[in-house]
């Protein structure tokens, strides 16, 4: 007998905005096609229509068929293939970004189970005009050796020499996203299972963080820029004094590499976004570091604040000075990405 046939799975929308304009709330999304949702969410001219309605100027585009940090890809075994899924959706950005007028900017996907070729891509992504690079968190759930290794040395002296912030989107773990059956309880409903599951998946880059400080990485890089993306930023100050009482609890001169604070590390290398936040988010900022906090509006996913990101946000910002809130809203993503602004 041959082989079954495995059956073709429609595109999945990955959004929540009809293609009337109108916000869907609850699960139903999840087995919407491209035909059920806004143009916006994969035309280039109806996006760019949005953003001008909504008073947007550029967007950092981040991947979801491929994961968020590009980890469907590691699951192809051709490896001509899974390198020629990579490039392909690196080439197809770039022009994305050309289209826009410079005013979406994907974030390009790293072959991630191959360094040497990682390193290659960083640099074509560069040429190509890309401003950043997105992958997995965890290289080590495919075989390869993890982050703090030394043989990615390479990628990070390549990203910092280059300018390219490397991104790490919540969900970007192989694992990652069953959230959505290991998070919540079994009895829960659909919509409590994805309103928990959602919630926690923002606490899973506190890990990356955390390994990329104690590692190493950042202090033998100073350079690297780090970005936690759709995380939210008001665990981190509590986090990075956890970071900071941990130091304490190991033993003496087992982490004497480290020449600064967890929270030094972040401020120099490592910026997070928030979106819904706001009770006392000028002294969550201030904490964070006004430099290092990005405004995301996380259009179309689940969580985004269409259609009433800008009012939403202005509420919470107007605690803010206004350089701060230009930082936020403007400066400190158009500084980190290389962003041009209109005149």
């Amino acid at each position: 007998m041959g082989r079954r046939r495995r059956r073709a799975r429609p595109g999945r929308a990955s959004g929540v905005v009809t293609k009337d304009g109108e916000r869907s709330r609850g699960t139903d999304f999840i087995d919407w096609t491209f035909d059920d949702i806004t143009p916006a969410a994969y035309d280039v001219r109806a996006r760019l229509e949005l953003m001008d309605r909504l008073g947007v100027w550029a967007h950092i585009i981040y991947p979801n068929t491929a994961g968020f940090g590009g980890q469907r890809f590691g699951a192809i075994a051709d490896p001509t293939l899974k390198l020629l899924c990579a490039t392909l959706y690196n080439d197809a950005m770039a022009e994305l970004q050309e289209a826009s007028g410079q005013r979406l900017f994907p974030m390009g996907l790293i072959p991630w189970w191959d360094i040497d070729a990682s390193v290659n891509e960083v640099r074509r992504m560069h040429a190509l005009g890309l401003r950043g690079v997105n992958t997995t968190s965890d290289p080590q759930e495919a075989g390869l050796p993890d982050f703090s290794d030394r043989a990615w040395d390479p990628l990070w002296e390549t990203c910092a020499g280059l300018d390219m912030p490397v991104n790490f989107h919540i969900g970007a773990a192989h694992d990652s996203l069953s959230w959505f059956g290991s998070s919540p309880w079994p009895g829960l409903g659909p919509d409590q299972k994805l309103a928990v599951g959602s919630a926690m998946m923002y606490l899973t880059n506190a890990r990356v963080l955390a390994n990329f400080i104690y590692s190493g990485v950042l202090e033998r890089h100073p350079r690297l820029k780090i970005v936690s993306v759709e995380s939210g930023i008001g665990w981190i100050p509590f986090f990075l004094e956890a970071l900071e009482h941990q130091l304490g609890e190991t033993t003496p001169g087992s982490m004497d590499y480290l020449t600064l604070s967890p929270a030094e590390y972040f401020r120099r290398q490592i910026h997070a976004c928030f979106w819904f936040e706001n009770d006392d988010i000028a002294h969550t900022i201030d904490r964070v570091g006004p430099e290092n906090v990005l405004f995301e509006t996380d259009f179309p996913h689940p969580t985004c604040l269409y259609p009433d990101s800008l009012d939403i946000v202005g509420a919470a910002v107007s605690q803010l000075a206004p350089g701060v809130v230009r930082g936020v809203m403007q400066d400190n993503a158009a500084r980190l990405y290389k962003l041009p602004l209109p005149s």
